[in-house]
């Protein structure tokens, strides 16, 4: 089933900045704002879909900055108005200089009297996926994702320095940590010149792993500190419309962020992580 029905009725952002989820840094008035909300996690209207179950599992076990609870998309209609709550919630985002394609985020934002998402304060926003991209592609990762949400928030709470431009390289100095750990991968997500652990090693002098889904999935259940993966976003098979290749690496203990980046895919940069990246990450 496609993302496009699994979500309902989305919401739309036009930006032409943001270009990866740590880039959200909110006011520090915003953020003390946030810390006396409850947050409304909104739901699928749709009852079997697994999104909401995967949604409810992260938030129980990982969820711990504010009070929350689960709300539909009618409910969210009327409570976006009243600051009091924040929501977490799944949007579309488009950009500028790409309109045609959407991609599919996790946001935390703040109410706002506008009713409007694009007015409400983003506290963070991070993709998932492209728009059309089946759910299965991540929705077994939104533990590790949830966590990096909420530490997010204290991270730029406890820094209130930290700004739009900053905040990258304040995130960047974490790959100095990723030493000793273990980083999955799915074989499928690697460019062909970097398709075994053999040709990953002649680029990156750190542990590697080439695993399935599942693995990574219980390295996340069971918070396993060696291991950190490999999120990567990027279109389905069968789409003509290519534009981002999102790669983060996050730890599937914390949701600690190592490594961001994204480039355009062409024929030569394809829809993969590629060499260049364990290159920067060696």
């Amino acid at each position: 089933m496609r993302n496009k029905y699994m979500l309902g009725i989305l919401f739309f952002l036009f930006a032409t900045k943001l270009l990866v989820a740590q880039e959200s840094v909110a006011t520090p008035e915003q953020i003390e704002k946030f810390y006396k909300t409850k947050t409304c996690v909104v739901l699928n209207d749709y009852a079997f879909i697994s999104y909401n179950t995967k949604i409810k599992e992260a938030v129980e076990k990982y969820w711990t900055i504010t009070e929350y609870e689960y709300i539909s998309m009618t409910e969210f209609k009327t409570r976006c108005k009243d600051d009091n709550y924040s929501f977490l919630i799944a949007t579309k985002v488009n950009f500028d200089d790409d309109p045609m394609v959407g991609y599919s985020y996790l946001s935390l934002a703040l109410g706002d009297k506008s009713g409007l998402l694009t007015k409400m304060p983003d506290l963070c926003s991070f993709p998932l996926s492209y728009y059309d991209v089946d759910y299965e592609k991540y929705d077994y990762k939104l533990g590790a994702i949830v966590l990096f949400m909420q530490n997010h928030v204290k991270i730029t709470r406890d820094n209130p320095k930290l700004n739009k431009t900053t905040i990258l390289q304040f995130y960047n100095k974490n790959l100095e940590s990723m030493s000793g750990k273990t980083l999955y991968v799915i074989k499928d997500e690697l460019a062909s010149d970097v398709d075994t652990e053999a040709e990953i090693k002649k680029s990156y002098s750190g542990k590697v792993k080439i695993v399935e889904a599942e693995e990574i999935e219980e390295a996340i259940k069971n918070q396993d500190k060696n291991v950190v993966f490999l999120h990567k976003v990027g279109p389905p098979e069968d789409s003509e419309r290519k534009a981002r290749c999102y790669k983060l690496i996050l730890g599937a203990s914390d949701g600690l962020l190592y490594y961001s980046d994204y480039h355009k895919i062409t024929d030569k940069n394809v829809d993969a992580i590629l060499k260049s990246d364990f290159k920067k990450m060696k």
